[in-house]
């Protein structure tokens, strides 16, 4: 048997072959996932790749197999996953691309777009690592091409392919000291071994096995509690760049007139931001993998081209934590966690100091984030906090105006119905939180949060960094500043007479109630001392006073 030309109807096939074979062997690549740190496991996403590729192949099966390829390289780029499952989609992006042109294409075109395909792979990887999937791609694919100057026959070519992956394949562990330190083969590799034994098995009109045992000299090894023992040569601490984050950008034309695409650059400065990095782009979007310690940044930065789609962001330290835990942990339990009811309303507060987080959870908020001046948590903090809440409806209260924009990223990338209150100051938020009713319907609720923030007057005492001359005001570093919604109103080199002169600016015959909450560098002596004065000065005010514990603010004021 010989095929000289190959369509796009049998090249269909091909791929739905190799999907279906990798699919019946991804639990054994996922225990082959070792390298560089837990970041999901490979043969589940290289599957779930090339099964969203093979979908897509199957909705556009035609004659022409340039346009089947550029439905093959659509459906991986949409459904790719993971460093293994973008490292695939590229080498079929770039093999697409050789043939989109052609209705049949001949065996020196397959082995060319097989190249291809490895030239777009490795432009895709900032830093590629030799022993990995892009080594095993590489090598097959050099050999498919010397095969082609020999034969025209795709499947002498497509036999050639095959036996140089396996055998780059063994050689990996020689490329990566990992590999041979556990006795383990790459795992995306071999991966890619099986897409390729799936091809040529249809080309044959062959029917292959449900599972398969390329490699019995190392079948014993290979195993869940082995896989789990691997992750144990790794530390925790060692991780750099804690949180593996994917999602693709779908390009917006009012942003990209104002921020132009262009996927060098676009990769280069992503680069500055974590490590792992790949990039792929088309015309309509562009999909992202990397680890990164700040996945909120990186979010931010893809946010100047379009909307964020399929966003996934994933903890390695505590992957890893886990699967080590498992390793070493013998208490084993089949007893699942009951399942934490949904509720209509959650709560998602940002503070500084226990006592403001105790305030807010006494009041109704269900989960609050440390974070605040100097202290900005992330975006991840904030939608993970979004979903610990587990509820239908989530107000988000940021307290500080650096924290609004990440509030409203989180609400963005987030599958709950999120509202995000724009409360600039502790203040504000306890305000807008007091005005919360459970009975009233979200819109609502919204509302009447958003009006609380105007009843309320925030105050606070903090001390300065550097010296500095503003709205008239000659301050000294160390000096203690009075600030009034924003603004600094007053100085003094005492904490005691700035609080004082600072209340002095702001209550007024209108005012009603004012809390103290007092910061963790205030002692009873100076509470007690302002109370007084209050009490002396303004007969008329109801005085509240809380230990907020926070640092940097010796006293936060909430006036009503």
């Amino acid at each position: 048997m010989s095929i000289t030309a190959l369509d796009g109807k049998r090249f269909a096939e091909m791929v739905i072959q190799g999907a279906n074979h990798l699919a019946a062997n991804a639990k054994m690549v996922d225990a082959l996932n070792v390298f560089p740190v837990p970041d999901g496991d490979t043969g589940t996403n290289m599957n779930l790749s090339m099964t969203s590729g093979a979908k897509e192949v199957k909705n556009n099966v035609q004659e022409h197999i340039g346009k089947v390829g550029i439905a093959l390289s659509k459906g991986l780029l949409m459904g790719a996953r993971g460093n293994s499952g973008v490292i695939l989609s590229q080498l079929f992006r770039g093999f697409s691309k050789a043939v989109e042109t052609k209705a049949k294409i001949s065996g020196k075109d397959f082995a060319g777009a097989l190249e291809a395909g490895v030239e777009t792979a490795y432009k895709a990887v900032m830093k590629p690592v030799e022993g990995t999937i892009l080594t095993v791609a590489k090598d097959s694919a050099k050999r498919g091409v010397q095969a082609a100057e020999k034969s025209d026959d795709i499947i002498v070519i497509l036999e050639e392919v095959l036996k140089e992956a396996k055998a780059s394949l063994k050689r990996t562990p020689d490329l990566l000291p990992v590999l041979k330190e556990v006795g383990v083969v790459d795992s995306g590799g071999q991966g890619l071994v099986f897409v390729y034994e799936g091809f040529l098995a249809e080309l044959k009109g062959e029917k292959l096995p449900e599972s398969s045992d390329l490699l019995p000299s190392m079948s014993e090894m290979v195993s869940a509690e082995h896989h789990k023992s691997v992750q144990g040569h790794i530390n925790t601490e060692d991780i750099e760049f804690g949180y593996c984050t994917e999602f693709m950008v779908r390009f917006e034309q009012e942003k990209t007139a104002k921020h132009p695409f262009n996927e060098g650059d676009f990769r280069n400065d992503l680069s500055k931001l974590g490590d792992s990095l790949l990039v792929i782009a088309d015309e309509d979007v562009v999909k992202v993998h990397i680890h990164s310690e700040q996945p909120g940044e990186v979010l931010s930065y893809g946010q100047r081209y379009g909307n964020l789609i399929n966003m996934k962001i994933e903890n390695m330290r505590q992957q890893h934590s886990n699967i080590v835990g498992e390793t070493h942990n013998a208490i084993i339990t089949d007893r699942p966690e009951p399942a934490k009811e949904l509720q209509e309303y959650g709560i998602v507060t940002v503070s500084m100091g226990s006592g403001i987080a105790d305030l807010f959870k006494s009041i109704g908020a269900h989960a609050v984030i440390e974070g605040g001046q100097t202290m900005n948590p992330s975006t991840e903090d904030i939608v993970k906090a979004v979903k610990e809440v587990h509820a239908k409806n989530v107000f988000i209260l940021p307290n500080n105006k650096n924290i609004i924009m990440a509030a409203e990223q989180a609400k963005d990338v987030s599958d709950e119905d999120i509202f995000v209150i724009p409360s600039k100051t502790v203040p504000q938020g306890l305000s807008a939180l007091l005005a919360f009713n459970p009975s009233a319907d979200a819109d609502a609720n919204e509302a009447s949060m958003k009006e609380a923030l105007q009843h309320v007057k925030s105050g606070q005492i903090t001390f300065a960094v550097r010296d500095t001359l503003i709205d008239g005001l000659e301050i000294e570093k160390d000096d203690f500043m009075g600030i009034s919604e924003g603004k600094i109103v007053v100085k003094n080199q005492d904490k005691g007479k700035a609080a004082e002169a600072l209340l002095s600016k702001m209550l007024d015959e209108d005012s009603e109630i004012l809390t103290i909450i007092f910061g963790e560098d205030v002692t009873e002596e100076e509470v007690s001392g302002l109370a007084h004065f209050v009490e002396e000065t303004y007969p008329d005010v109801e005085i509240e006073i809380h230990n907020g514990g926070q640092p940097l603010y010796s006293f936060i004021f909430s006036i009503e």
